[in-house]
């Protein structure tokens, strides 16, 4: 076991059998989803530039200290069952790895972040970011190369592609799963409701604006 305040990790004895089912016992963070309360618990997380600033829970509670938000996020998903994967993975060396581990908090953390990333992050920076930056970061933190120039380039990729990604994400948990009940921001202006309509037709967009797009498109495709 390698445990931190992000994550607890189980490998070798009984687990090298990739088919050998981790028992129940041996998950010490999370609650075992089938014992999760039978009550959902909602919680509201804000972000400014990429980074949590604020957790709103039970009610009314709110918190702001990175630590104690990044605490508060963990105690919510462990009393949950949520943040447990248990996976073969491939190893630096070549070797395949089986392993379990568990991330509450930051699986909640991440999963609101990626969601809000859909309401006010440009189409492009994202799909850049995520076939290559998410890459190429990960396997550098996954191969024991943090202390490289390459990573420091990419992560300084990643913060400038969080400038606008400001907002807050409704969250419920509820046995194990992590359900996103909405999503909004007070900066970006990516989505317009009217635009995106399908019961109106919006003032800057026309359906027959399209039709130049899909000959052009065609071409190719009728060759």
């Amino acid at each position: 076991m390698d445990e931190n305040l992000a994550h607890c990790s189980y490998e070798a004895g009984i687990l090298e059998d990739p088919d050998e089912t981790a028992p129940k016992d041996l998950w010490k963070l999370t609650i075992d989803p089938l014992d999760a309360p039978n009550t959902p618990e909602d919680f509201t997380i804000h972000f400014e530039k990429g980074l949590p600033s604020k957790l709103e829970y039970e009610g009314g509670k709110v918190v702001t200290e990175p630590l104690d938000l990044f605490l508060i996020a963990n105690a919510i998903a462990r009393r949950h069952g949520v943040g447990r994967i248990d996976i073969v993975e491939n190893r630096f060396i070549g070797l395949k790895s089986r392993g379990c581990y568990e991330t509450p908090g930051l699986t909640i953390l991440r999963s609101a972040h990626v969601d809000l990333e859909g309401l006010v992050l440009d189409k492009e920076i994202r799909a850049l970011r995520d076939q290559f930056v998410t890459f190429n970061y990960s396997k550098i933190l996954y191969n024991g190369l943090y202390f490289s120039p390459e990573r420091e380039f990419l992560e300084d990729s990643i913060t400038s592609s969080q400038k606008t990604v400001n907002g807050k994400v409704r969250c419920r948990v509820y046995k194990g799963a992590l359900i996103i009940l909405g999503r909004s921001s007070e900066t970006s202006k990516l989505y317009d409701m009217a635009e995106s309509s399908m019961d109106e037709i919006g003032t800057s967009f026309a359906p027959v604006d399209t039709t130049g797009f899909i000959s052009v498109q065609a071409i190719r495709l009728k060759k």
